[in-house]
């Protein structure tokens, strides 16, 4: 599926209604296609969910004031901010309607320079869609990436999905599950839908 045209917004509610149906968008060159990967990247929210040593250590000394949502926008774009991206106006306008809208969601990693790093996704259900990620200082994605996790914990989620595996999130105890797998997964973490969304609780104030 293609055919937006640069900086036109997706309509949230095909926006929501692709991630119900595992499907999420990415842009190439002002061309948007639809994504649902034979093998899904997932991060386990149980205790399979593992924090490398090294980070465990950079945890203690707190280098990053933690914060959800305080600059969605500013994250997004540390996300695009890379050589080659799939973030184009479109994606970026349309995920931060999303986030206006109170679906989607930025964990933000501060220090007294600025914003240092963080991620960013989608929460539908008992789901969390996660989207991108970028650091500018040592351990700024890894820091909030934990955060989401006990975030999505204490809030009783029930599926973290990445789209893809990769190394990088393998260390974290990322695994691939067929789509078939995710699928059921996804249906139990969304419940029961009516075709009516609403966003769910996560971050703190919502």
């Amino acid at each position: 599926m293609s055919g937006f045209p640069p900086a036109q917004i997706i309509p949230p509610q095909v926006l929501l209604g692709a991630y119900a149906q595992g499907v999420f968008p990415m842009a190439d060159q002002g061309e948007l296609t639809w994504f649902s990967p034979l093998m899904r990247g997932v991060i386990p929210l149980d205790e399979k969910f593992h924090v490398p040593h090294g980070l465990k250590r950079s945890l203690k000394r707190r280098p990053f004031e933690v914060k959800w949502n305080s600059n969605f926008r500013a994250t997004m774009q540390g996300c695009a901010d890379r050589e080659r991206t799939w973030i184009d106006a479109t994606i970026l306008e349309s995920y931060c309607l999303l986030h206006r809208l109170g679906y989607a969601h930025s964990v933000e990693c501060h220090d007294a320079d600025g914003l240092q790093g963080g991620l960013y996704g989608v929460a539908l259900g008992k789901a969390f869609f996660g989207e991108s990620m970028f650091s500018r200082k040592t351990d700024a994605s890894k820091v909030a990436l934990v955060a989401l996790v006990e975030r999505l914990r204490e809030k009783g989620f029930l599926l973290l999905d990445t789209q893809w595996l990769t190394e990088h999130l393998q260390r974290f105890g990322g695994e691939e599950i067929p789509r078939e797998d995710y699928q059921r997964r996804l249906k139990v973490a969304l419940g029961k839908q009516d075709g009516t969304f609403h966003p769910p609780a996560l971050a703190p104030g919502v």
